[in-house]
C-alpha cells in the first residue's frame, strides 16, 4: 500500500514466511509471564485488592440502627437483636471469602507464571467474589426467606467451581512449578468441589429450614478433617 509516497505494509493481509507467522501466533496465544514479571505482579495485586474490597463491603451492608429514643437501652437492644441475621451473614461471608483468598494465595504461590487463559478465568472467578456481598445482604435482610439462602448458595457454589477451573487450567497449561500427579489433582479437585456439593444439597433444605441449610455449608470442613489421611502422596504441595 502506498500512502503519500511511502510504502506502508498492510498488517491485516500481510503474508510473510510461515515460520514467522507461526512464531507470532505462538507468541500471542501461548505467552507465559513468569513470577518475576510486572504482568504477574499486576494479576496478584489486582486479585488481592478485589478480595480486600469485597470483604470490606460486607460490613458496609450492616447499618447502625436509628433510634427514636436515643437514651432507650430497650430500643437499642431490640434494634441490635434485629441485626443478628446481618451479623451472621457478615461473619459467614467473611469466613468464606477469607477461605477463598487463602486458596487463591496458595495456588498462585505454586505458579511459575501466568498466561492469558489463567488471567481470563481469574477474572470470572473474581467477578463472583465481588458479587458475594449482594447475596450476603439478602441473607442478612431475609434470612428466613429460602430464596435468599438459595441465592447465596448458588453464588458461593459458583466460586468454588471456578476455583477448580483455575487450578486445573494451570495444571494442564504446565504453569505449576511443583510436580502434581493426576492422583493429586483429582484429590485437590474433590476437596475443592466438596463445598459445591454442600451448597447444592442446602438448596432444597432451605425451603424447610434456613438454619439447617446454613449448617450444611460447613460440612465440607468436617469432610476435610475426616478424609485428610486419605490424601495421595504429594498432595501437600497444593495445601
Amino acid at each position: 500500500m502506498i500512502e503519500d509516497g511511502l510504502s506502508v505494509p498492510e498488517p491485516a493481509c500481510w503474508d510473510g514466511p510461515a515460520p514467522y507467522r507461526d512464531h507470532v501466533a505462538r507468541d500471542t496465544s501461548a505467552r507465559v509471564w513468569g513470577r518475576d514479571t510486572v504482568e504477574f505482579g499486576r494479576v496478584t495485586a489486582f486479585s488481592d485488592g478485589l478480595f480486600s474490597i469485597a470483604m470490606t463491603l460486607l460490613i458496609v451492608e450492616v447499618t447502625v440502627p436509628h433510634l427514636v429514643d436515643k437514651e432507650s437501652t430497650r430500643e437499642l437492644a431490640q434494634q441490635l437483636a434485629d441485626l443478628i441475621p446481618n451479623f451472621v451473614g457478615f461473619f459467614i461471608s467473611f469466613a468464606m471469602i477469607g477461605r477463598y483468598w487463602v486458596a487463591h494465595h496458595k495456588m498462585f504461590s505454586v505458579l511459575r507464571g501466568t498466561d492469558y487463559g489463567l488471567i481470563v478465568r481469574n477474572l470470572f472467578y473474581l467477578a463472583f467474589i465481588a458479587f458475594l456481598p449482594f447475596p450476603t445482604a439478602l441473607l442478612g435482610d431475609y434470612f428466613g426467606n429460602p430464596l435468599a439462602v438459595v441465592a447465596y448458595a448458588v453464588v458461593a457454589g459458583t466460586v468454588s467451581t471456578l476455583e477448580v477451573v483455575l487450578i486445573r487450567h494451570a495444571w494442564r497449561a504446565k504453569l505449576l512449578r511443583v510436580r502434581v500427579t493426576p492422583a493429586v489433582m483429582r484429590w485437590a479437585s474433590i476437596m475443592s468441589l466438596s463445598p459445591v456439593v454442600a451448597f447444592a444439597v442446602s438448596i432444597p433444605v432451605a425451603f424447610a429450614s434456613s438454619v439447617a441449610a446454613v449448617v450444611i455449608w460447613f460440612l465440607p470442613l468436617v469432610f476435610g478433617i475426616f478424609t485428610a489421611h486419605r490424601a495421595p502422596a504429594g498432595a501437600e504441595v497444593l495445601e
